[in-house]
Formats: structure tokens, C-alpha cells, sequence
């Protein structure tokens, strides 16, 4: 029977401190490493916020659904089908019953909403996130938040409704003298000023006949529910200052109604009809009450002037999704993304100084 050999003695403090160390570096780098995904989309967000590039826009799209198809796959391979599974149910039922506490609590079927445009500056910025308040009450919305309120009868508002595109109207200046070339910015504060049905300009400007401006001038508003008065105010264009041409106050009937920042900001979703679609997030100016039914007219900040004038109809209380109460910066890009709202948009290379 063979002798069995004597293992050498080893301090066990010794053997087990190498391993320690190993123990100890190897998750602590993979640690570190599972986060780099993560920071990466976060500089490619910031990125988008600067710069709008659509290519960049996209990149975050499919660097989301990889990164999502990703954990899961290292979820299911580290913990099983099942676990995966569960954990995912568990998520979405917190996720949508977070989602009905919002809407129970804030009374509005869409109390999360992120901003598209940059036609609220300096208030709200591209890729806000807003949270709102939705409007149950219409009476006693407009009675506390001290917006004008005219009152407008049926056969009136049926009028201007039927007849809206003559309700397209916005001031511009010309530049030479038979008014065929025009811009919302002047170099000098005596350029003329008139009003052109914007309907009209859009038509011409899909024909490739902006030279012909001139056939869109409006040279009386008699008979207009809504009249419009115009002013010359500032703007920054790329850091440069300018002069803007702005609507400064309207006439609603005999009401007028003057410029007010202080009005709550609403949001509303467009129809079919309007120029510009989806959830237009802007100032409300004056409230339209023609019996029990209330019509917003409303205006972006950092518009020259209100939605009705470049084509969208007053908004129902019915289209109405609620009023901010709560705004988040950068947060809502990630909606904006996912939505396939991706690229520059026009105006944020300005800002009217209020």
C-alpha cells in the first residue's frame, strides 16, 4: 500500500487573499462596464438636443431596441426564462398602474406630454417634459386662471367657423414696392406693414409663385369675428438681433383682448382640418363661449401670432387635453425619439423677446 505524499503547508491566509483580490476586481469592472451602454445613450440624447440631427435621432432609436433586446437576452440567460418573464409582467403592471394613478389624479386621459417645437421659448424647450392638469371644469378654469372670456353668439360663430380660412390673416412686411416679396423679420422699423390671408401665401408658396405675394393682401377686416392689430417687436436669430412684425393684441366683436404671459399654457390635440397636427402646446389668449360650448384661441411664445391665423381652427374644450402644471428638462426627447419626431424643426434658431 503506497505511502500518501504530504501536501506542502500553506498559509490559508495566503491562499484565499489572491482570490479575494480576483473576486473582488472582476465584478467591480463588469460593474462598471454594464453602466457604459447607458452613458452612452445619454450623450447621444444630449447630442440630439443641441444638434436635431435625424441621423443621430435614429442611432437612438435602434441603440434603445438593441439595448432592450440585449438585457433581456442577459436576463433570461442569467436567471432563467421564467424569472425574465415575471420580472417583465411585474414591471409593466407597476408601469400601468402608475400610468392610471397619473390620469386619476391629474383628471386627464394624457397627463405626461413631451414638447415638440421650440414655439414656447423661453418657457418650455424642445424635449420638455410637461405634465398636465386636464380641464373638467371649464367655467371654473377660465374664472380662475382670469382669462378673457367673450361671450359669442351661435349664428356669429357658425359664420367665422364656415368662413375660417377668411380668419387666416397675419401681418407681414415687404421689402419692395409692390409688395410681391415678404418676411416676418424687417432690418428697420419703417418697413410697410400689411395683412395677407395666409391660406392664400401657403397656395402660392406651393406653386413655386412666392414673386405674386402680392395677390394675398387683406386690405379690410370688416366683418371678421376676429380682427387682428399688429406691432414691431425684437428677435435673436442665430445670436443676431432683428426686428419681428407680431401680432400685439385682437378684437373679438367689440372686446379687445392685449398680449398676457401670465395665462396658462394648455395643450390640445389637432383635427384633420388644421395646418399644423398633433399636440400643439401653447398659450391660451382668449376663451370664445358661445352658450355652453368654449373655444380656445391660443399662441405659441415665440410666435409671431395666434394658431388661427396660419390655419388651425380654436380648439373644443373636447380637444383639450389638459394645462401644464409641471415641466421636466431633456426628459420628453426620449418620447420624441420613439415617436419618430426626429431632425431639426424650424423656429429654434430664434427667440422673440418678450
Amino acid at each position: 500500500m503506497a505511502a500518501r505524499r504530504s501536501r506542502p503547508k500553506q498559509d490559508i491566509g495566503q491562499a484565499i487573499k489572491p482570490q479575494a483580490q480576483r473576486a473582488g476586481q472582476a465584478p467591480g469592472a463588469k460593474g462598471l462596464l454594464q453602466y457604459v451602454p447607458y452613458v452612452i445613450l445619454v450623450v447621444l440624447v444630449s447630442i440630439y438636443a443641441i444638434y436635431n440631427n435625424v441621423i443621430i435621432g435614429i442611432a437612438i432609436f435602434l441603440f434603445i431596441i438593441a439595448l432592450v433586446v440585449t438585457e433581456l437576452k442577459t436576463s433570461i440567460k442569467s436567471e432563467g426564462a421564467k424569472k425574465s418573464i415575471t420580472d417583465v409582467a411585474i414591471a409593466l403592471v407597476i408601469a400601468v398602474s402608475l400610468w392610471g394613478i397619473l390620469i386619476f389624479t391629474l383628471q386627464t386621459k394624457a397627463p405626461i406630454d413631451a414638447v415638440a417645437s421650440c414655439s414656447m421659448l423661453p418657457v418650455l424647450h424642445r424635449g420638455d417634459l410637461v405634465f398636465l392638469h386636464g380641464i373638467t371644469n371649464a367655467t371654473s378654469f377660465v374664472m380662475q386662471e382670469h382669462v378673457p372670456v367673450i361671450n359669442v353668439s351661435r349664428a356669429a360663430f357658425s359664420t367665422m367657423y364656415d368662413g375660417i380660412q377668411s380668419e387666416y390673416l397675419a401681418y407681414f412686411a415687404y421689402v419692395n414696392n409692390n409688395a410681391s416679396k415678404i418676411s416676418e423679420y424687417v432690418n428697420a422699423t419703417n418697413y410697410p406693414v400689411a395683412l395677407y390671408n395666409t391660406a392664400c401665401l401657403d397656395t402660392l408658396s406651393l406653386q413655386n409663385k412666392q414673386n405674386q405675394y402680392y395677390k394675398c393682401m387683406v386690405t379690410t377686416q370688416y366683418g371678421n369675428l376676429i380682427r387682428y392689430n399688429y406691432s414691431i417687436g425684437n428677435v435673436t436669430i442665430n445670436g443676431v438681433h432683428e426686428f419681428v412684425v407680431q401680432t400685439s393684441k385682437i378684437l373679438v366683436g367689440s372686446t379687445v383682448v392685449s398680449e398676457n404671459f401670465s395665462n396658462p399654457i394648455i395643450v390640445y390635440q389637432t383635427t384633420s382640418q388644421d395646418y399644423f397636427g398633433g399636440d400643439i402646446i401653447h398659450r391660451l389668449v382668449a376663451v370664445i363661449r358661445t352658450g355652453s360650448s368654449y373655444y380656445f384661441l391660443t399662441r405659441g411664445d415665440n410666435n409671431p401670432a395666434l394658431d388661427i391665423e396660419f390655419g388651425n381652427y380654436p380648439p373644443s374644450t373636447n380637444q383639450t387635453l389638459g394645462y401644464t402644471v409641471f415641466d421636466m428638462p431633456a426628459l420628453g426627447y426620449i418620447k420624441l425619439i420613439l415617436g419618430g419626431q426626429v431632425g431639426s424643426v424650424p423656429g429654434c434658431n430664434q427667440q422673440i423677446q418678450r
